[in-house]
């Protein structure tokens, strides 16, 4: 529950906003949180044996395709060249060479999604064209500075979203940590493998992605929003309000923070009434104007 009062120091003629809040219990999160791409776990390219033209195209992109699955056929050099000669012969010369000499058939060696579909029928190819591009399963690539690579582990909880679908968010796990490190601005970066649980349909490879793992997690957590909480050389503290409405500091020890909320270990309960007060304008003077609730303010001598 929020509650908010606007209130007027008569010292300094500043309006401020005074809020009630009460504590609320939810999951508490601890995240490192970096950027990074969708793109293939294992990326293959399926090239053509020999040179020659495609004949047919049997896939699409996005088209899932099984190990086996032949996903093209070509003619080679040579059968390339007898069937255009027999076509100044014919259809009964065409069908004699197609019966007689098959076309080579391509095959994926591999399950997986079809993510690039490379030439169209009728092009000349050679065996270093790729053909088709298949990869197995889309994951995301997260860049994880060296100072944080400490507090990822294998295994641990992810959340992914798509900075094109920020209402997407998809649960995931870290499946590698790579050994080696890359040097990107300066900056000391690895590579962690983050796998979804779930592959979306808007998933494309190359789409920017971020990744927040979850470092530490804990349930019926007592919260409070951020700005509630202060800060000095005593510690931390709120401010609360009493069953005969005075406004007392309330030393507490918090917890985890993220996502604009404090976890709250020691010193308040569900029932306090915490108070938080902004100061976001100065108010203009009124001839006679008092208020006698200045809470905060404190008094001349």
């Amino acid at each position: 529950m929020i509650a908010a009062l606007f209130f007027l120091n008569r010292d300094t003629k500043t309006a401020y906003v005074m809020r009630e809040v009460r504590p609320e219990t939810g999951t508490a999160r601890t995240v490192i949180t970096s950027t990074g791409s969708v793109q293939p776990q294992n990326r293959l390219e399926i090239k053509p044996p020999i040179g020659g033209r495609i004949e047919k195209i049997l896939v699409r992109e996005g088209d899932r395709v099984k190990a086996g699955t032949v996903v093209a056929l070509m003619s080679s050099t040579e059968r390339a060249a007898l069937l255009d000669a027999a076509r100044a012969q014919g259809a009964e010369a065409i069908k004699y060479w197609e019966d007689a000499y098959k076309p080579t058939p391509l095959l994926a060696p591999i399950s997986g999604d079809v993510i690039v579909r490379a030439v169209e029928p009728g092009q000349t190819v050679t065996q270093t064209d790729a053909v088709v591009v298949l990869s197995d399963r889309l994951i995301i690539k997260a860049q994880m500075d060296e100072t944080d690579i400490g507090r990822v582990r294998l295994g641990q909880k992810a959340l992914i979203s798509l900075d094109a679908y920020p209402e997407i968010s998809v649960d995931a796990r870290v499946d590698h940590i790579s050994f080696e490190s890359k040097v990107v601005n300066n900056v000391t970066m690895y590579e962690v493998d983050v796998v979804p649980e779930r592959v979306p349909d808007v998933f494309r490879s190359g789409m920017s992605a971020t990744v927040k793992i979850i470092e530490k997690i804990k349930e019926n957590a007592l919260l409070l929003p951020r700005e509630a909480v202060k800060q000095d050389s005593d510690g931390s503290f709120v401010h609360v309000r009493k069953e005969n409405g005075r406004i007392e500091r309330l030393p507490v020890v918090t917890g985890i923070a993220e996502d604009g909320r404090m976890e709250i270990t020691g010193g308040l309960s569900l029932d306090d009434v915490v108070i938080i007060r902004s100061e976001p304008s100065a108010a203009p003077k009124r001839a006679g104007q008092s208020n006698p609730l200045v809470p905060f303010s404190r008094k001349k001598n």
